[in-house]
């Protein structure tokens, strides 16, 4: 009988799979979404360097981020602190995650926002 591996380890092969082609520089940072049951995370990494240059979490801006609402204002906040630190264009990580639901309005709200990508 085998046994079946957990959703868990299997977004992480996909996110490590994607790593290898993905990454961020100097000139087009990588904007790294992060996703738990109750809050979301988006940092803007340099991985050249290995520094994070901007981050927003639903928890900073204390507000419910296990929903689609909390991950809008996650990513229009990335966006405006990009923006203040003359970001313009970045890479899009999901992490291994679907592009739906949360990840999906996070990654739309920060296009809004002015980011490219």
């Amino acid at each position: 009988m085998i046994k079946k591996e957990s959703k868990n380890v299997a977004r992480l092969r996909r996110h490590a799979r994607v790593r290898k082609t993905v990454s961020g520089n100097e000139v087009t940072p990588r904007l790294n979404v992060f996703r738990s049951n109750k809050e979301i995370y988006a940092q803007v990494i340099d991985d050249v360097k290995g520094i994070t240059l901007v981050s927003s979490s639903s928890k900073v801006l204390k507000i419910n981020g296990g929903n689609v609402e909390g991950a809008k204002a996650v990513g229009a906040d990335i966006a405006k602190k990009c923006l203040s630190k003359k970001i313009k264009k970045v890479v899009f990580d999901r992490g291994g995650y679907l592009y739906h639901g949360r990840v999906e309005a996070l990654a739309e709200a920060a296009r809004d926002n002015g980011l490219e990508f």
